[in-house]
């Protein structure tokens, strides 16, 4: 089965009608995305700030973590699910989109980013945790998380003026 194949099947599910042919379906997801991706990527952002050594430099690296990330994980699983529940509905529309592709990559690419931030450089922050600049490591997965979710905001934006 090809991907448009799977994309022109999961259009036909039960879930992508009622997307796509209710009267509230779709804006209502609309509107938790907005909400999931408003309090995800700007809890986020605090964080990556303070990764830049710009913003909260007089708290630890650790505290603002701890406090700031069940927030914007938790907001996160809303944006997945809502996202993946609008891309049910248009899927093969989306699929031919140039900007979905795009933010496609980006959200992998800022998974990657976070990824390697948990594996590779969290490891030493016991010796700059609560320094007003992190290291060069910390302070590039900072930027590239403001960077790649920008992308994707904008991208998303660009997918809502292309494909309806």
């Amino acid at each position: 089965m090809s991907i448009l194949s799977a994309c022109e099947w999961l259009e036909h599910t039960a879930v992508a009608v009622v997307v796509r042919e209710s009267l509230w379906g779709f804006p209502i997801l609309v509107g938790l995305h907005l909400m999931g991706i408003a309090l995800s990527v700007g809890t986020l952002v605090w964080f990556d700030l303070r990764l830049l050594g710009i913003g909260l430099t007089r708290v630890a690296v650790s505290n603002v973590y701890r406090r700031l990330m069940p927030w914007a994980f938790a907001a996160f699983v809303v944006m997945f699910l809502t996202g993946g529940l609008l891309f049910s509905g248009y899927a093969t529309a989306a699929y031919g989109n140039a900007y979905f592709r795009v933010k496609m990559i980006a959200l992998v690419l800022a998974g990657l980013n976070a990824l390697r931030y948990h594996l590779v450089t969290e490891r030493t922050i016991a010796t700059w945790d609560r320094a007003e600049l992190p290291p060069p490591a910390a302070r590039l997965a900072g930027g590239a998380s403001i960077v790649l979710w920008t992308v994707v905001i904008l991208m998303g934006r660009m997918i809502s003026y292309t494909m309806f």
